[in-house]
Parts: structure tokens; C-alpha cells; sequence
């Protein structure tokens, strides 16, 4: 019973941030509070802008709604990468897919959208059978960040070779971000050379984490991005709990250690990175 206790319990909030950054990647609609006692909750420790992302069509109609009602956040849109084979393979066949991603396209050309994703590979979840609707949609999804100049957010698990090669085959947008980046160090240095945003989750405060910890050093600061993926990936010592941006700090300051920065330097880039990666003022 204390163990299922302490797993529902909130994680206390950090001590605030001296500069105030944003949640790069974030899923309020999957959180049990509402968007006004999130983004308080957030402000109240310095993150004081959410990207609120959707996965599918529905989610992402939810997604533009939170960002054009509330002046902290910014949506991203996109059929996830488990989403497009669940459409291509269901009932509706290609014709439900190329549907939903229509509907994609109308809501990405809306101003509170500031990114396409997110979208991407996954052949961690999606075995061979869904990996052509997985490979179609993120082209499709390319395509349209490049003609809206959105963001491009990318959901890379397991499939980094085929994740770089379509980008080399369709040419990435301008503004690309690998969101919860799992690559290795020799990934990373790929993904600077690519002037490419490299946003990391709350997974590299773990203390499995060591891999994840030597490509966050071996990317410049000036590509770097922070997220909670919430309600996944809540950072250490809270693991196992419930995930908001409130939470941000604890990666943040596990971050600076990496990187040998001072927490004010490293938020000072990323708050900065953040802006320039969807193209809001600061």
C-alpha cells in the first residue's frame, strides 16, 4: 500500500528557476490538471511557456484550442508514429489515413501552431507490418512543415538509421527538433552538424542513463531543448510518478551538471533555443 501510495503522489515542486524556460514538449490533455493549474504550477517554478503537443487528429484539434485560448502556449500537431499504421492497417484503410493527415494540415496552417509533430519513426511499438504507413506519414509530415515553415518534431525510438535517412531523402525543414532525443553521442554530433534542436526528457536523469548523459554532452548548447513529455518520463528522484512541466527544473539542473554549465547559463540557452526553434518571441 505505500508503494501504490507514494506512485499517485504529485512530486513536490523544485526550488524555482532563476530564468524562466519553456517546456519544450508536453501532453496537458494526458495530465490529470486542467491547462490553467498546470501552467500555474509551472509559472510558479519559472517555466512559463508550454508546447502542448497532439498525436492524432483529435488530440491535436484539443492541442490548437489549449494554445489559442491561453497565451502561454504553443501547440505542435501531427498523427503520431503508432498512429498512422493503427489508421493505414484499420478498417478505413489508406483512405482513413490520408484523411487524418489532411486534417493535420488544416490545423498546422493555424498561427497558435507553431510545429508539426509529433511525427517521426517508432519500431520500438510498430513492428515491419506498419512501418510503410509509418515511413508515407512522415514524409507527409515533412512536407508540411517545410511548406508552412513550422517546426518539424520528430518521435525517433529505436529506428535513428531509417529517422536520418528519410530526413536526408526529403531534406529537412529548416527548424528540426528531435524531441525526447535517444540517439548516442555519435547521433548527436550528426544532429549538430545539422544545426538540428536536440530536446531531452526527464530519462536522462536516470541512472541507467549513462549513454543518453554522453550525448548530452556532446551536443552545444546552443541546440539544446528541455521537456517533461509529460505525464511520461518524470526525472529522478521522482520516477514512477506523475510527469508535468512544473517538473522541469529537476531536469534542467541535472542537465547543467552534464554539460559542466552554471543552471543560469544552460536555462539562458535553452529558453532562448526554444524560441528560436518555433519562432515565438521571448
Amino acid at each position: 500500500m505505500e508503494k501504490s501510495a507514494k506512485a499517485v503522489t504529485p512530486a513536490p515542486p523544485p526550488v524555482p528557476l532563476n530564468v524562466p524556460v519553456a517546456d519544450s514538449h508536453t501532453h496537458i490533455d494526458m495530465q490529470d490538471a486542467g491547462v490553467e493549474e498546470t501552467l500555474a504550477a509551472a509559472a510558479e517554478v519559472g517555466v512559463t511557456t508550454l508546447i502542448q503537443v497532439g498525436c492524432d487528429l483529435e488530440r491535436s484539434r484539443w492541442s490548437a484550442r489549449a494554445a489559442a485560448e491561453h497565451d502561454a502556449v504553443w501547440a505542435a500537431v501531427a498523427l503520431h508514429p503508432n498512429e498512422a499504421p493503427r489508421l493505414a492497417l484499420g478498417e478505413g484503410g489508406w483512405k482513413a489515413l490520408d484523411a487524418a493527415l489532411e486534417g493535420i494540415a488544416e490545423l498546422a496552417a493555424r498561427p497558435e501552431v507553431l510545429g508539426v509533430g509529433e511525427t517521426g519513426l517508432d519500431h520500438y511499438r510498430t513492428g515491419p507490418e506498419g512501418r510503410e504507413a509509418q515511413q508515407y506519414s512522415f514524409r507527409r509530415h515533412i512536407e508540411l512543415a517545410k511548406r508552412l515553415d513550422k517546426a518539424l518534431v520528430i518521435h525517433d525510438r529505436e529506428a535513428h538509421e531509417d529517422v536520418l535517412r528519410i530526413l536526408e531523402e526529403e531534406g529537412a525543414p529548416e527548424r528540426t527538433v528531435f524531441h525526447c532525443f535517444s540517439g548516442d553521442a555519435a547521433m548527436a554530433e550528426v544532429c549538430a552538424a545539422k544545426g538540428w534542436f536536440m530536446s531531452f526528457a526527464g530519462n536522462v536523469t536516470f541512472k541507467n542513463a549513462r549513454p543518453l548523459r554522453d550525448a548530452l554532452a556532446a551536443a552545444p548548447p546552443e541546440l539544446l531543448l528541455v521537456e517533461t513529455d509529460a505525464p511520461f518520463l518524470t526525472p529522478a528522484p521522482y520516477r514512477g510518478r506523475p510527469n508535468a512541466p512544473y517538473l522541469i527544473p529537476y531536469t534542467l539542473r541535472v542537465m547543467a551538471e552534464v554539460k559542466g554549465m552554471t543552471e543560469d547559463a544552460l536555462a539562458e540557452h535553452i529558453a532562448a533555443n526554444t524560441a528560436r526553434a518555433f519562432g515565438y518571441p521571448r
